[in-house]
Formats: structure tokens, sequence, C-alpha cells
């Protein structure tokens, strides 16, 4: 993790500098004075050199020092982890665990049934769920349970009514990435001779499929969960506008309208970070669904 997470530093502290123009002209507004341009760059170190500024940039990120917001002069990290770090961890993990109760559950029976009328409809919902974009998913929950129905809120977070449609909106293409995958790799593993020598012995049907067949097949199907949970994590900036919720996603748009680059790397390197702490558990994961997996 030591050199990719130099790396995401690395990109984070150069996308300020990738953006055209003067990075203190874009904080500071166009109709800023010379004065007041040269109070930013000093207040953000723009006027050493590059390699200095990131040097600083990655010894203060080891520390937890992310900066200061340029709108109202608070620690980054306060900013990303009040509360609004978490409200997107708590997004992301419910929408996991929807996609992963629902691809799993699909993505087996259409595997036992394969090529049959069930399996048929199964992977054209799935296509349709993987093919359907969340934001315009979100709206028409909206408008069918919020606006016509009254069943559930339109917007907010915290109560229980209030992350029925973010939840959904946000896991449903994750269920149709996980049943699809949960399907071809059971397939691969149902014809094993080892599933015909366990029926052959009379083992019941769903201790081979459950116990010998699906959790063989959960390797591949670990690994995208894991990779749907850091998209879930990253990605959430769509369903968060959608439905108004104060998370890391929407914090990173607010923090882009207003030019706050600090906020923005922050934010990016929570998420990253997030990401590839992801990653290392689904790699761990490897060691508990098959022992001859060695770890070094």
């Amino acid at each position: 993790m030591i050199p990719v997470l130099l790396g995401v530093v690395f990109l984070v502290f150069y996308m300020l500098h990738l953006v055209p123009g003067d990075p203190a002209q874009i904080m500071a507004g166009e109709r800023a004075d010379p004065a007041q341009l040269e109070r930013v760059r000093e207040r953000l170190g723009l006027d050493d050199p590059l390699h200095i500024q990131y040097v600083r940039y990655l010894g203060n990120a080891i520390q937890g020092d992310l900066g200061e917001s340029v709108r109202n002069n608070r620690p980054v990290t306060q900013e990303v982890f009040s509360a609004r770090y978490w409200i997107t961890l708590q997004l992301a993990g419910m929408s996991i665990l929807l996609a992963v109760f629902i691809g799993l559950i699909a993505g087996v029976v259409s595997a036992i049934w394969r090529y049959s009328l069930f399996d048929t409809v199964i992977m054209l919902i799935a296509l349709f769920g993987l093919s359907m974009p969340n934001f315009w998913l979100g709206i028409m929950l909206i408008y069918w349970f919020s606006v016509q129905l009254s069943v559930f809120p339109a917007a907010g977070w915290g109560t229980a009514a209030q992350m029925v449609l973010p939840v959904i909106t946000l896991g449903t293409a994750g269920a149709a990435v996980i049943a699809r995958m949960t399907r071809s790799s059971m397939l691969e593993v149902i014809n094993q001779d080892y599933i015909r020598t366990a029926r052959a012995k009379g083992v019941r049907e769903a201790v081979v499929i459950y116990k010998h067949a699906l959790r063989n097949a959960m390797i591949p199907v670990v690994t995208v969960v894991g990779l749907q949970f850091g998209f879930f994590l990253g990605g959430s900036v769509l369903t968060e506008t959608v439905f108004a919720i104060n998370g890391l996603g929407r914090l990173m748009v607010s923090a882009i309208y207003a030019r706050d680059f600090p906020v923005i790397q922050g934010a990016v390197l929570v998420a990253s970070v997030s990401f590839m702490v992801v990653n290392l558990l689904v790699d761990l994961t490897y060691r508990l669904l098959n022992k001859r997996i060695e770890l070094s």
C-alpha cells in the first residue's frame, strides 16, 4: 500500500497545479488585488518551489494535517470528518450490504437454473440495473415514492425512512454486477469434478451448492464486492446531490463550486485511502475463503 499511497498523494497534490491559470487567482477570485493574491500564495505556500510544496504537503498529510479550507479557514480534516465522511461510509456500507444480499441470491439462483426463463429474466434485470444511471434512478424513486405516494422522504439522511431511497439508488448497479459475477463464477465451479463427486456421494443439494460450490466461487465475487464498495465511497457524489445528503461527495461538489482546492484535495485523498484499505481487507479475506492461499 505504501507506494500506492505515495502515488495517490502525488496525484492529489498536483491536481491543484494542473488547473489552468493561477491557483491563487482562482481561489481569491477574479477581482482580487495583487496584495490579496500575495496573501493567498503565502498562506497556502504557493510562493515556494513546487518540490518543496510537495514535500511539505506529504509531511503534513502523514501527520494528519491536510491544510485549511479557503472558505471558512477551518482545518480540512474537520471539514471532511465532521459527520460527512461517516455519512458517506454509512451510505456506502448499507448500499453494499443490499447489493451483496440481492446479487448473491440472484446469481446463485440464476446459475442453478441456468439457461431457463428465470435465468434470462434475472440477467435482463441485472443488465438494466447495470446500464441505468443512478442519478436518473434516484429522480424516478423520488417522483414515485416521495411525490406520488408520499411513502419515503425525498431528501436528507438520518432516519430509517430517509435511508431507503438513497441506498436503493446506489446499491442497484452494484447488485447487478455482483449477480453477474456470482452466476459466472458459480457456473465454472458447478462443473468441477468435486461437485459431481459430492452429488454422487448423496450429499444434499443445498449443502453442495452453499458449502462446496458457493464458497469456492466466492473469491472473484469478493473482489468485485471490494471494488464496488470502493466505487460507492468515491461515486456517491451524484446520489448525495440528488437526495441532498451532506456527505463527502456533496462536500466535494460544494468545494468545487467555491474553488476550495484544499478541501477537494483532502476529500479525494481520504476517499482514495479508504478505497486502498478496502482492497487490503479484500486481499486478507482470500485467506479466510481458501486456506491454500498464502499471504506474503
